[in-house]
């Protein structure tokens, strides 16, 4: 029985790791890092600025910035140009309980049964999908030097799923590891 309890402590730590939603990150850039410098956040066109939502976006990618020595005041070196959607899809699941019944003959030995396995039950669930996008343009030029996507789903009554949450995971995703490497899509949790 002691060999067993470490073997059920792990199956319920992995059990609670799978259901945190994995964020896709994808970024391309000049090759270095953009060098330190003062920050704008505007909204992309189409983006309403006035919305709740737009302002807790905008303040984790602030967060982020400052923690990578950006700063917020003063003449701006670079506009961070921010873009997010929210969308919501249902997704029906077949439930994981099956009963099956079978049987069979050989050796002397007869057996009869019925082989049809079906499932119990469908469950309608709804998804959010939240996607994260921000352009990095140098002041002086308008080049865009860096530029970042980061997109995740949860379940609607997950914790995740929450504006707030999101944009703070979406946002750390995103400027981990900055600038990270070009052109590839990585998964982070």
């Amino acid at each position: 029985m002691r060999t067993l309890f470490p073997l059920f402590l792990l199956l319920g730590v992995s059990g609670c790791a799978a259901s945190i939603p994995l964020v896709q990150v994808t970024r391309f850039h000049l090759g270095a890092k953009p060098m330190a410098g003062t920050i704008v956040i505007e909204p992309a066109a189409g983006t309403a600025p006035e919305n709740l939502e737009f302002g807790a976006y905008a303040a984790a990618v602030r967060r982020e910035a400052l923690r990578l020595g950006y700063g917020d005041s003063g003449p701006p070196a670079y506009h961070l140009i921010l873009s997010y959607s929210r969308s919501e899809r249902s997704v029906a699941r077949q439930s994981p309980v099956t009963v099956g019944i079978g049987g069979g003959t050989g050796g002397g030995g007869i057996g009869i049964g019925i082989g049809t396995i079906f499932g119990l039950g469908r469950k309608t669930e709804s998804l959010v999908d939240m996607q994260l996008s921000v352009q990095m343009k140098r002041a002086s030029d308008d080049l865009v030097v860096w530029e970042g996507r980061a997109q995740t789903e949860a379940p609607d009554t997950a914790p995740a799923a929450q504006p707030g949450l999101a944009a703070d995971k979406l946002a750390r995703a995103l400027f981990q590891d900055f600038p990270g490497e070009s052109g590839r899509t990585i998964r982070i949790p």
